[in-house]
């Protein structure tokens, strides 16, 4: 499996610009929420038990990329048997407080690039809580910009398939996998991508799309692999309809996610940076915190 190159390597975690209570009176009192974008990255998943790539904590991690899982049916065997395992531990997986925090605020919009869908859970989640006020606020849009672990995608017809489904399917089709490799599923640690570290996956059964005998993967966006054209482009409005933007919990490692800080500090619009490690785009921040995501979006939400 292909190493992945770290674009942080030799970084190292810069001083806070300013205290955390005057960028929040940027973000509230100079602007409104609704002139934000937000850009988020894995720091927004980890107090909900999902790991990071490049943490403080993390380990060293070689993900899948497109052309590893393209290039032979044993690696796409590795790639299933491993997400089939790690799939009910990110099934179960709950918004945190940064989540919940972040869904109280009225923002222009929300780029994602986690794949666990917990900005959709917690925006259900408020939504619920507020179902009996008057006159209660539409959720701030949320682009996948990765895309999202719960859908299964058809590489050849572009078919579309519940995660659930295909775990069921798979479960049918491999009934003593678990057994075998002596692993429980829900007790394994997965990666930011959903699967689980597994050496042995030999022997492991694939589903190929039950409409058109394509290969299917995760409808998410390995590494290696474009994002989808339409999805840039709601990304891109977002970013572009906003007055500044705020990246919370993203190292900027990935260009896909990177681009929009240089595009804001471009068009001279306020960048604020909030992540605990340091960033690519450490040099094209307004404002940065090294604050904790999750404290520091609950302060922003009390505002």
């Amino acid at each position: 499996m292909a190493v992945i190159f770290d674009p942080l390597r030799g970084r190292v975690r810069p001083e806070a610009s300013h205290p955390d209570a005057a960028i929040i009176d940027v973000l509230t009192k100079t602007y409104s929420d609704a002139d934000w974008a937000v850009l988020t990255g894995a720091g927004m998943s980890t107090d909900s038990g999902v790991p990071d790539y490049r943490g403080p904590d993390s380990p060293p991690r070689n993900p899948m990329t497109i052309q590893t899982f393209l290039s032979h049916p044993d690696q796409r065997a590795r790639y299933w048997a491993r997400s089939w395992m790690g799939w009910p531990r990110i099934r179960s997986t709950q918004p945190n407080q940064a989540h919940l925090a972040l869904a109280e605020l009225s923002v222009g919009g929300i780029i994602t690039q986690n794949v666990d869908g917990l900005h959709q859970a917690a925006a259900e989640a408020v939504a619920a809580d507020r179902a009996t006020e008057a006159g209660a606020l539409a959720p701030s849009p949320v682009i996948d910009l990765h895309g999202s672990l719960d859908r299964v995608i058809c590489l050849s017809n572009g078919h579309l398939f519940d995660r659930d489904w295909v775990q069921r399917r798979l479960s049918e089709l491999n009934p003593d996998f678990a057994e075998a490799v002596g692993i429980d599923p829900i007790d394994v640690e997965t990666a930011p991508d959903g699967d689980v570290e597994l050496e042995d996956t030999a022997g492991f059964a694939v589903l190929d799309c039950p409409e058109c005998g394509g290969l299917l993967k995760p409808d998410v966006v390995y590494f290696g692999d474009s994002v989808p054209a339409a999805r840039v482009q709601a990304a891109n409005r977002i970013a572009d309809e906003a007055a500044g933007l705020v990246v919370l919990g993203s190292s900027l490692a990935v260009l896909s996610g990177l681009r929009f800080v240089r595009a804001a500090a471009k068009e001279g619009k306020p960048v604020v940076i909030v992540t605990d490690g340091p960033t690519r785009g450490d040099e094209f921040a307004d404002f940065r915190s090294i604050s904790r995501v999750a404290d520091f979006v609950t302060t922003w939400a009390r505002r």
